[in-house]
């Protein structure tokens, strides 16, 4: 009776190939610091891409959220003639500022209305020079009391006219910046007044620093009811209002019933979008062009630890021998330089993780920022680093598993 032979364990273990693989690794420090170059530099630049757009994202939807997400414009819908003109088909109420404060989430209100003046004068010097070059006057604007509050201006001199001066019909003025220097007028106490077309307007303040509607930095601002009396405005252009942020989609189904309830369709409101489109699409733009330099960079040191791992496995070829020689299988051989890459990548992630995220951090800290990363960012970067050391160290593993004892030793 025969008795069958048992196989042998084999004793080459996953601490023996772990050894192994990494036995090589440390001892030539200056190749490997130059095989992690390539995947530090790769997986670093991929995870401060995402860090700066999402930093970037926050930070510009934050200023979003100051300015452009805190205001809405309200209009009368318009219509398009025969002649290819556009025209209101309503005409808005004149205490419709009134009516939008009443809503919640708004937080000041103002009508504004660009006045068209095909000829006419504004001038700070009431006697006119025929010999004077021409010059093109500032454009004239009509605003109720609280356009200051409303737009975020701030007061360089003076004060701004309230309800009384509407009321009163009042010939005061406001100047932006640029339309107080374009006119020569500095300071409102010994220059107090401008003349519109002759008629002397008291000058009661020059603001700047506007948040919202820019081009009123250009413009001469005077009572809505002094406009009415004295050029004859008929309706308000538009209504502009400061609201609380993220109450612009509420508000842009209440306003038209609050100012037209017979016909809400008449109302055009310009109201700002969510915060997530915007930073959806900040993040987005702002990431393509360095995710696509960041793989660039990553290939480049994929490459690196394949010429390596390949490098590694013709010098050591005589070992290789030798091992296969005293038993070592094929797949051991080819698991250790696997291991070898994979460890190396690994490496090089968890360095150019670090990397990355100190450089999101240090940038926020220089320009005063707010850092954002998200953390499975940093951690998948590590573990895509492992992922380009497996797949740089598959063609050199493969070959040097393909390695015959005798061709070896004869080499060697």
């Amino acid at each position: 009776m025969s008795i069958a032979p048992v196989p042998r364990a084999d004793r080459f273990g996953v601490g023996d190939l772990l050894a192994e693989a990494t036995a090589d690794i440390g001892a030539r420090p200056g190749r490997l610091l130059m095989t992690l170059a390539g995947t530090v530099l790769g997986i670093g630049a991929l995870v401060a891409t995402a860090g700066f757009s999402q930093t970037a994202s926050g930070q510009i939807a934050r200023q979003f959220d100051a300015v452009a997400a805190t205001q809405i414009v309200v209009k009368p819908a318009t219509a398009a003639t025969g002649g290819g003109r556009s025209v209101a088909t309503t005409k808005l109420p004149w205490d419709a500022a009134d009516r939008l404060e009443r809503l919640a989430g708004v937080e000041a209100a103002s009508l504004l209305t660009r006045i068209d003046r095909d000829k006419g004068t504004i001038t700070a010097v009431s006697v006119m020079d025929p010999s004077a070059p021409v010059t093109v006057p500032p454009p004239l604007y009509a605003a109720s009391g609280e356009l200051l509050q409303t737009v975020g201006g701030h007061l360089l001199t003076g004060r701004s006219f309230d309800e009384g001066h509407d009321a009163r019909h009042d010939r005061v003025a406001l100047l932006g910046a640029h339309a107080a220097e374009s006119l020569g007028v500095t300071r409102i106490d010994t220059q107090p007044s401008i003349f519109i077309d002759g008629i002397s307007y008291a000058v009661v303040g020059v603001f700047d620093k506007v948040e919202r509607s820019g081009e009123l930095l250009d413009g001469v601002v005077v009572p809505t009811g002094t406009a009415r009396a004295d050029f004859a405005l008929s309706a308000p252009g538009d209504v502009r209002a400061r609201i609380a942020v993220g109450a612009g989609p509420q508000l842009r189904a209440q306003v038209p019933l609050a100012i037209a309830p017979d016909d809400p369709g008449s109302i055009e409101v310009g109201a700002p979008a969510g915060r997530s489109d915007l930073s959806s699409s900040v993040q987005s733009d702002l990431g393509v062009v360095f995710f696509v330099l960041g793989l660039i960079v990553l290939l480049a040191g994929g490459l690196g630890i394949a010429n390596v791992t390949m490098l590694s496995v013709m010098e050591r070829v005589g070992e290789i021998g030798l091992r296969r020689a005293l038993g070592a299988t094929r797949r051991q051989i080819g698991g250790q330089f696997v291991v070898e890459s994979v460890v190396i990548g690994l490496l090089g992630g968890l360095i150019g993780s670090s990397v990355g995220v100190f450089a999101v951090v240090a940038l926020s800290i220089a320009q005063g920022w707010t850092p954002v990363l998200d953390p499975l960012v940093a951690v998948g970067g590590a573990l895509l680093g492992a992922l380009v050391g497996l797949g740089a160290g598959g063609i050199p593993s493969r070959r040097a598993a393909r390695i015959e004892p005798v061709v070896a030793l004869r080499g060697a």
